[in-house]
Formats: C-alpha cells, structure tokens, sequence
C-alpha cells in the first residue's frame, strides 16, 4: 500500500522528494535538509520539531539521492580504507573504529583488501578514487608514492610526502615486555618475529633487539625464528613453537610477534607436555579480544587498536573539511596488560619430557635464524 499525504489520499508510486516531507512535516525543504544531514543549523531547531520530521521521512519512505547531493555539493563524504585483509583481528579492530568515528560525522567509507598484492593495491587505490573517496585511510600497509588525497597511514612506517603515518612507540613496547619478563627473572628468552609482509616487522624487530642491548638480554639466533609468508596466524605461531622446541635449547619465556602467534605457540607447548607460565611464560602482542579469554589468558602489548582507528579518521576528516595541516607522524603510547601466561621461571622440564609428544613440523612455513 502506497503511504497516505497528509489530507487522506494516496502517494503515487514515485520517487519521495524532500519537498514532499517537507510539507508532509508542515516545514520548509531547508528544516528537513539541515535535520536529515545533521548540521550545524539543526541545532536551532526544537526537538519535537526534529522528530516529527524523522517520523515523517519515515512514514513516507524518503531515501536521500546521494548521488544528486553530492553533485550539488561537490562532495562524497566517502573515506576509501585499505587494508590487508579483511575479517583478521587487528585489522577488524582498527576499521571498528574508523567506522565509529566517521558514522558520528556522517561519513561512510569502502573497504578494500589487497593481500599484499602489489598490482591489486594499484588497482583497488584507483577504483576508490573513481567512486569519488575524499581521503585514504590505510591499515598495514605501505604506501610508495604520494597520494593525490589526505591520507592517514596505520603501521605505514614508510615515509612518503602528504602521508600521516600513525605509529605504535615501537621502543616503549619493547621495553615493557624485555623489562617485564627480566623483572620475573627470565634470562633465556626466545623470539617469533613478524612476517616479512607485515609492515610493523622491521620497526617491532628493530626495537627489540635495541631494547635487548641496552637490558643486556643476548639475543640468541637458536632462539630466534621467523615465520614464511604472509599470514600472522595462531597456526603460524603454532608451527614457530613447534620448531623452537624441536631445537631443544632451553628457554623459559618467549615473546610472540603478535597474539595470534601466541595463542599457537602456547597451544604448541601445551602439546609438547609443557604448562604455560610454570614451564614456559608466554607474551604477545596488540591485545586482540581472544588474549584476554585463552587458557592462560595471555600477557601482552595493548596497542589501543579502537582509538587508533578514531584517531586516524579524526585526522583525514580534519583536513578534508577544515585545512588541518599536514603531519608527517603521530606517535601512539602502547600499554601492557599482564595476565595468567607468564610468571617466575621454574626449572627446565627432563630433556626427554620436552619431546615426547610427537612434533609435526611443515618446514616450507619457517625461516631459520
């Protein structure tokens, strides 16, 4: 049934036009327009009258022409975001967000994933840019050359003109963890590193071993090793650990690139008859939602993935709509939580305990130190 005017009959069935609630609403189409977008001007207005013109463009089925607006307005309000991959944790966390903060300005936004597909990036960034994106927000991902918008870069770490890049204090993290796991007493410490297609890996890596020098902690390649491939999954941190305990070097902490690979590398132990703290104390890294409900639930580096997200959204917004001038880098403060997976080091487990549980090892998946 079509929906009624307001004197009884009718609508035919056509396009419903901001004129039609407008009268509908007994108000002018500039009441309705400033309502609907939420400007500034409809804080003049009461709020029964606010009301009554939402229950009117309800009632009448009113869906804006944004295409029509944003051809009288020369704008979009359309934020292009690139990231990794959609749907892995950190990434979902970092665009939840962005989401938040671009819906209060009456933004929205496309998502696009390139999988470390350095042609797919390429295309994708000119898809956005023909949907008419004002702004690129990127998450994980290195930028090369200049973008022809205001573009704000999550873990970006690459310097490129125009582009803000938001970035974790690497060094602070580092020092939280090293200085946590020394402070329990823990000498022999082992390391999974970063992916080489993750670009937090360099950065992260670099200020561990820093960190590491000045604490006086040896780094021991034995100790050390560096997944294969793209993927910073449980399963990767699971096939790491794997590999570490193979080794059969004894160590009593180990500090994972990121929660995922914590959360394989305790599953790992765990498999290989040891208990994570008393045997093994486990860290992680960004504070992903599944750290706080593993068994153990893990010990970790917060990056503050939400506000990171609002933060750079903030950020293109501002120079999108007022001028806001360029910064080359924000610098964000990472915390650390301590949970149940670490603790004081006992002694080492009977050599042969260590490696009585059957270790399948996929060798294409590691990199040797």
């Amino acid at each position: 049934m079509n929906p009624k005017t307001k004197n009884g009959g009718h609508r035919k069935h056509s396009p419903v036009t901001l004129k039609m609630v407008a009268e509908y609403a007994g108000v002018t189409p500039g009441t309705v327009s400033a309502v609907l977008n939420n400007s500034e001007a409809s804080r003049a207005f009461p709020q029964r009258t606010k009301d009554r013109i939402h229950a009117a463009a309800r009632e009448l089925k009113y869906r804006p022409n944004f295409m029509a607006r944003s051809l009288r307005v020369k704008r979009t309000h359309t934020i292009g975001v690139i990231t990794e991959e959609i749907g892995d944790p950190y990434g979902a966390m970092v665009i939840s967000g962005i989401e938040s903060y671009l819906r209060q300005r009456g933004y929205f936004f496309l998502v696009v994933a390139h999988r470390h597909d350095r042609q797919l990036l390429d295309s994708y960034s000119h898809l956005l840019l023909q949907r008419g994106v004002e702004g690129f927000i990127t998450v994980d991902t290195s930028i090369r050359e200049m973008p022809a918008l205001p573009t704000v870069a999550i873990a970006g770490h690459r310097r490129v003109p125009e582009v803000t890049n938001l970035v974790l204090d690497h060094k602070m993290a580092a020092r939280m963890a090293l200085q946590h796991l020394t402070g329990l007493g823990h000498e022999q410490i082992a390391f999974i590193r970063g992916p080489e297609s993750s670009s937090d890996s360099v950065d992260r890596w670099g200020a561990i071993v820093e960190v590491a020098r000045e604490l006086g902690i040896q780094i021991r390649p034995g100790l050390t090793i560096r997944p294969k491939g793209d993927a910073a999954t449980p399963e990767m941190g699971h096939f790491s650990a794997q590999k570490l305990l193979a080794r059969n070097r004894p160590f009593t902490a180990l500090f994972c690139y990121n929660d995922n690979f914590a959360i394989g590398a305790i599953l790992a132990i765990q498999e290989a008859g040891l208990r994570v703290p008393a045997d093994i104390s486990v860290v992680g890294f960004d504070d992903i939602t599944a750290a706080a409900y593993g068994n153990p639930s893990i010990t970790t580096v917060r990056q503050p993935l939400r506000e990171m997200g609002k933060l750079a959204a903030k950020t293109v917004v501002g120079r999108i709509e007022n001028g806001d001038a360029y910064i080359s880098e924000i610098a964000v403060k990472p915390e650390f939580v301590v949970r149940q997976s670490t603790a004081c080091p006992r002694a080492l487990l009977p050599q042969k305990k260590r490696i009585s549980a059957p270790i399948q090892l996929n060798e294409q998946n590691l990199a040797h130190e």
